[in-house]
């Protein structure tokens, strides 16, 4: 399982999605993708879901949010 906390990136006014992207691209065909934000990544949902992923979003208090990826086998 990788994960990845962009809440610092995004604090810092950045913007993670290529970083989430090549991380993607270089996770095993079995392993997951977490990643911890301070809002639910609706937009990332949506494209790591055309991309073969499901995923599951679970608000983790103070507005952060943990959203598991896994591939649809």
């Amino acid at each position: 399982m990788a994960t990845l906390d962009v809440r610092p990136i995004i604090a810092a006014g950045e913007e993670p999605f290529d970083w989430i992207m090549r991380t993607v691209g270089e996770l095993n065909v079995d392993e997951d993708l977490v990643i911890i934000a301070p809002f639910e990544p609706v937009p990332l949902e949506g494209v790591l879901g055309s991309q073969g992923f499901n995923f599951d979003a679970i608000e983790i208090g103070a507005g952060d949010w943990r959203v598991t990826f896994t591939r649809i086998s």
